[in-house]
């Protein structure tokens, strides 16, 4: 057997499945239509005359789908790897996997591996693809193989780390929302070697050195481009990726280690482990007051100790806001976020005092804060996902089914809830981009624009979360899907932007090359967020969305701001109401209960 019986039951069954296989064709086809979009644009604004310019055309490509690739296995594998084991400990079934004669490398690295086979099938799927690039020219098999060794070990550290955490963890939210913050410190180191500020002076370079070693978007840039020294081996310890790859091993070797040699203390988790020791905890209240030993309070109709609290007339609302219902350790998260909040405000302001509060520096300002507001984002679709499918792996959402809560006192008791739990990651980004404005950094207009934005965009993750909760019964299908499709809206538009600003040219150009692309986008989105439960309203909106967010862009890159956020209004805001209605007028067809 292939590292424990959890592997090779994964290796064994995974095939027997479509999207082993659909996954894979998905994601070489969305390749190839970036590479013809790319030459589409590249045969519209310039005329290509010798070989030289086909070799200059597979460089430029190569050095664009590289770190895009690297982007993609790093969240599927982190937030795939946390989610699964965080399915396993929602379900009980890890316990299980405990008592058997499973020992911790099997176990840990089994579900490790198993996590990420589809990462790895996709990667090995995406390897003819970039060997296919060299026949343009400008690119050597040597670059691609340097870079898929870069990719794959960041893949499994990431992996590594989204796995460790979920065994760390107790809660869905909390394992998703540590790795999702991870990741986001991560992008903030990126963005600080990117701005130089620390490595200016020539004392600093040697830690610079080091600090871009620990890059892995430095590392993929540095083995995709030609090795300039004929004498240097591939094998050779020096450059910046061969030291990160050394040091990803190492960090990875560590990482599992750690998890294997607590994953048996962190499991069972405390909760559990005072329930089955205090027998107390299984007495029901009829127990407590046929007691004639019990004192008089046990023996009262509420045999809960304490004080009694009054519950709302929305019980799930109360229930959100006024319990630890995703674990008291969600504290952590909230600190960890406001830490990284403060970061940036730090950031922001000594950016503003190099290059002084003047609308001009506005342009240099959102690389800093990008990361702040997308991960806001991913922690409030996150949240809102995970109060459905917890409700479902603890068996909850089917007693709620059956009480006389009506569907609007649950969807809406579910968002209101969500809002108040991520109040921080809501009111922190609004508060930032308050501040940019009192610097005079930002525009009494644009900051109406970007806070009725956020406003929405935040009310969209939330529905999202919900909608995918309802949608799909399987918690890690859930999961994937809902911050899935977030993750490649964001993927989508930054890669439209690089591509546009790439190549130059009028945008009424680019509209033709980027058809393939927004109809690959808007079936995509159908069939994320309509195949199980299609209806008119979801079809209208995935049709519309990749669209205009594809003219959102145009206008945003021509300085049309407030066409932008119009656009973005309205086209998020039908979306969210194309998820939110059927929810709520058609419950029992949401949730799955019936069909239409």
């Amino acid at each position: 057997m292939l590292i424990g019986p959890v592997f090779t039951r994964e290796l064994a069954t995974a095939p027997r499945r479509v999207r082993f296989y659909a996954a894979p064709a998905v994601y070489v086809g969305g390749l190839l239509v970036l590479m013809c979009t790319a030459w589409l644009l590249m045969i519209g604004t310039q005329q290509v005359r010798n070989v030289g310019d086909m070799a200059r055309f597979g460089a430029a490509l190569f050095q664009f789908l590289a770190p895009l690739q690297l982007v993609l296995a790093v969240f599927f594998s982190a937030l795939g790897s946390a989610s699964a084991v965080a399915q396993e400990k929602d379900r009980r079934t890890l316990e299980l996997l405990l008592l058997t004669n499973l020992s911790n490398s099997e176990l840990v690295l089994g579900k490790l591996l198993a996590s990420m086979l589809n990462v790895l099938v996709l990667l090995a799927a995406g390897l003819p693809f970039f060997m296919m690039i060299v026949l343009f020219g400008g690119v050597s098999f040597e670059q691609v193989l340097r870079v898929f060794a870069v990719t794959l070990v960041t893949a499994l550290a990431a992996g590594s780390l989204g796995s460790t955490i979920a065994l760390w963890r107790e809660k869905t939210f909390q394992t998703l929302a540590l790795t999702a913050l991870v990741l986001a410190i991560l992008a903030a180191w990126e963005v600080l070697l990117a701005s130089g500020a620390l490595f200016a002076s020539q004392s600093g370079a040697a830690l610079g050195r080091w600090a871009g070693a620990l890059s892995p978007w430095q590392a993929v840039l540095a083995a995709a481009r030609p090795q300039l020294i004929q004498s240097a081996k591939w094998l050779a310890f020096g450059s910046a990726y061969q030291t990160y790859v050394a040091l990803a091993i190492a960090i990875t070797v560590g990482i599992n280690l750690i998890a294997m040699l607590m994953v048996r203390v962190w499991n069972p988790s405390k909760e559990v482990r005072f329930r089955a020791d205090d027998p107390d905890e299984f007495r029901t209240a009829a127990d407590a007051a046929a007691d004639p030993t019990a004192p008089a309070a046990a023996r009262s109709v509420h045999a809960a100790p304490g004080k009694l609290r009054s519950v709302w007339d929305n019980p799930v609302l109360w229930r959100e806001v006024c319990t630890w219902a995703y674990g008291r350790k969600v504290v952590i998260v909230r600190l960890v976020y406001v830490a990284l909040f403060i970061a940036t405000a730090l950031g922001v302001h000594a950016a503003l005092r190099i290059l002084g509060s003047s609308t001009s520096s506005a342009s240099t300002l959102p690389v800093t804060v990008l990361p702040l507001l997308v991960l806001s984002l991913v922690l409030v679709n996150a949240l809102a996902v995970t109060s459905i499918t917890t409700e479902r792996d603890l068996g909850a959402f089917d007693l709620l089914l059956v009480t006389d809560l009506t569907p609007l006192e649950f969807i809406w008791g579910k968002l209101a809830g969500v809002c108040y739990v991520a109040k921080e990651m809501i009111l922190l980004p609004a508060a930032l981009a308050v501040y940019l404005c009192i610097a005079g950094a930002l525009s009494l207009e644009n900051l109406i624009y970007l806070l009725g934005g956020l406003a929405l965009m935040n009310l969209f993750v939330a529905t999202l979360g919900i909608h995918a909760g309802l949608t799909y019964t399987n918690s890690r299908s859930a999961v994937a899907v809902s911050l899935g499709t977030v993750f490649f809206l964001f993927v989508g538009v930054a890669t439209c932007m690089r591509i546009m600003i790439s190549f130059s040219g009028s945008f009424q150009l680019q509209l033709a090359p980027f058809l393939a692309f927004m109809i690959g986008g808007s079936a995509g989105l159908f069939a994320a967020l309509g195949a199980r439960n299609p209806s008119q309203a979801i079809g209208l909106a995935s049709l519309l969305l990749p669209v205009l967010t594809f003219v959102a862009i145009t206008g945003f890159l021509q300085g049309d701001t407030l066409g932008v956020f119009l656009i973005v209004e309205f086209t998020y805001g039908l979306t969210t109401a194309a998820m939110l209605v059927p929810a709520i007028s058609e419950f029992d067809v949401a949730t799955g209960r019936t069909t239409d």
